[in-house]
């Protein structure tokens, strides 16, 4: 089994900066992908960036690229979001994702998410 657990959002000035971790346990695979999505009321969650194992290829949506960086330490199975000049349709709960080689299939396991609130 595998269990995600991420940091706190909270409330943060537009313009302002926040950075939020998830650390993944348990069974984790050497091939995976971790990643960031968001949701508002009302919309279907969204990728926001996301990166792979081993040489840590990135992709970001187009609405934080350039303000947001993904990274990520493997020894300690965890993904950061580096969150910069924040704007108020950041607003959202943030989910992460652990997208990962099982056999000869593919799981895909989500934190419980966080909100993260930006205030004008």
């Amino acid at each position: 089994q595998v269990q995600l657990v991420e940091s706190e959002g909270g409330l943060v000035q537009a313009g302002g900066s926040l950075r939020l971790s998830c650390a993944a346990s348990g069974s984790i695979s050497g091939i995976n992908a971790m990643g960031w999505y968001r949701q508002t009321p009302g919309k279907q969650r969204e990728l926001v960036a996301v990166i792979t194992s081993g040489i840590g290829v990135t992709n970001y949506a187009d609405s934080v690229e350039g303000r947001f960086t993904i990274s990520r330490d493997n020894a300690k199975n965890t993904v950061y979001l580096q969150m910069n000049s924040l704007k108020l349709e950041d607003t959202a709960v943030y989910y992460c994702k652990l997208h990962q080689v099982e056999g000869l299939t593919t799981m895909d396991y989500w934190g419980k998410g966080t909100l993260i609130t930006i205030s004008s």
